[in-house]
């Protein structure tokens, strides 16, 4: 895939490009929106340009591509490049965008590496771009063509607005109009476009806590009083709207064997465990499923009495929890696997803030679970893909 003559290069620059990758994707995100501020309006999120986490993510992806091409010149890390085009296609991404995001990433290079760049540099980097740009754009093509319609983007309308714990809420969601929509498999999140006070659209990715149908869809946010996008949500958005759905996308989704189960979630990181569980419970499923949750307290507990109801429902499903403040059914502090006995053979389900998952991935690798079997999903850019065997 990597050029013969590009290897060595890529190899011997890779120290530095991956120092200078922070620096290069903060100017690089500085010359592109300041070129071309309309990307904010229903693309880029502000709150995540304003913290840092987008220009992290793109940092970690591109260093990690550039070095899985080194080490296996003729392959490519599939996992990190579904991951990233399943969120593209869920934000309306097209290829001719790619050219936009090239022109301002090598200024940026120029920019930060002027003390080192060539010409011979500048083309390896280049290749190594478009190597990754091309086998995004095949994949998101290939997403495209499995949608229910080209349009990409549709109107709901909201039919429901209920309280699902302390600072939770769940919105339950119609087809405004005819567009042909796509069925959602458990695990899977929509994008959602959300209007601003100030005129510009932002958009948030929400799994579907609920259902798989075509007909609705049903997604539970938790208030982030620091946020943008969650507070209009649950400040201002009622019964009667509409709001812009994606089609269902994300590639961490329910396996179709009849394996063993492990949900493990933190916080509002409840909702694939949640979406997994329904599908399970309205299936029949005959699965063994062992639910992991941690919790602050058990009223901060979103989706709990969804969650609680559909374990029952199951024949061979059980539960343990983690609460800062415990009640005599949980155990007391964060989660530990710690006295935890894991089923056999099992595939997990791993949803939470990073710390916790990088923590309970580890226990599990360390009980026997194997990692190809410890799948993930992480709210907001992904940070964390890059730094483990996942990737590829």
């Amino acid at each position: 895939m990597l050029s013969v003559q590009s290897v060595p290069i890529i190899e011997a620059t890779l120290p530095v490009v991956g120092e200078r990758m922070p620096a290069i994707a903060r100017n690089f995100y500085h010359r592109m929106l300041t070129a071309h501020p309309e990307l904010f309006d229903g693309l880029f999120s502000r709150s995540n340009q304003k913290n840092g986490t987008q220009q992290q993510a793109l940092a970690g992806s591109v260093a990690m591509f550039a070095s899985h091409l080194v080490q296996n010149p003729d392959s490519a890390p599939e996992i990190m490049l579904s991951r990233i085009a399943h969120k593209h296609v869920s934000l309306d991404i097209r290829p001719e965008q790619y050219d936009i995001v090239y022109k301002y990433l090598f200024e940026a290079i120029a920019d930060e590496l002027s003390d080192v760049i060539s010409a011979e540099i500048a083309d390896a980097w280049t290749e190594v771009y478009w190597l990754m740009a091309h086998a995004l754009i095949k994949q998101e093509t290939d997403l495209y063509a499995s949608l229910a319609s080209p349009k990409a983007l549709a109107p709901w309308t909201v039919t429901k607005k209920e309280t699902a714990g302390t600072d939770a809420i769940t919105f339950t969601l119609v087809p405004a109009d005819d567009t042909p929509v796509s069925a959602s498999k458990p695990g899977q999140y929509v994008s959602v476009t959300v209007m601003m006070p100030d005129g510009i659209r932002q958009v948030r990715q929400y799994t579907l806590s609920a259902g798989t149908g075509t007909n609705v869809r049903v997604f539970t946010t938790k208030l982030d009083a620091d946020g943008e996008v969650s507070p209009a949500l649950h400040r201002d958005v009622q019964v009667g709207d509409q709001l812009t759905l994606s089609h269902p996308c994300g590639d961490v989704t329910l396996s179709d064997d009849d394996g063993p189960l492990i949900l493990a979630s933190a916080g509002i990181g409840c909702t694939p465990s949640a979406s997994i569980l329904r599908s399970l419970a309205d299936t029949g499923s005959t699965r063994e499923v062992l639910v992991l949750h941690a919790e602050s307290t058990l009223e901060r507990w979103a989706l709990r009495d969804q969650m609680n109801a559909d374990v029952a429902h199951l024949g061979d499903a059980s539960m343990q929890l983690w609460l800062e403040k415990p009640t005599e059914d949980s155990h007391a502090g964060f989660m530990s696997l710690d006295g935890v006995t894991l089923p056999a053979n099992a595939s997990m389900y791993l949803c939470g803030p990073l710390p916790f998952m990088r923590k309970i991935r580890s226990q599990a690798l360390a009980s026997g679970v194997q990692a190809k079997h410890i799948h993930y999903e992480v709210f907001g850019p992904d940070l964390w893909l890059a730094g483990t065997d996942a990737a590829s």
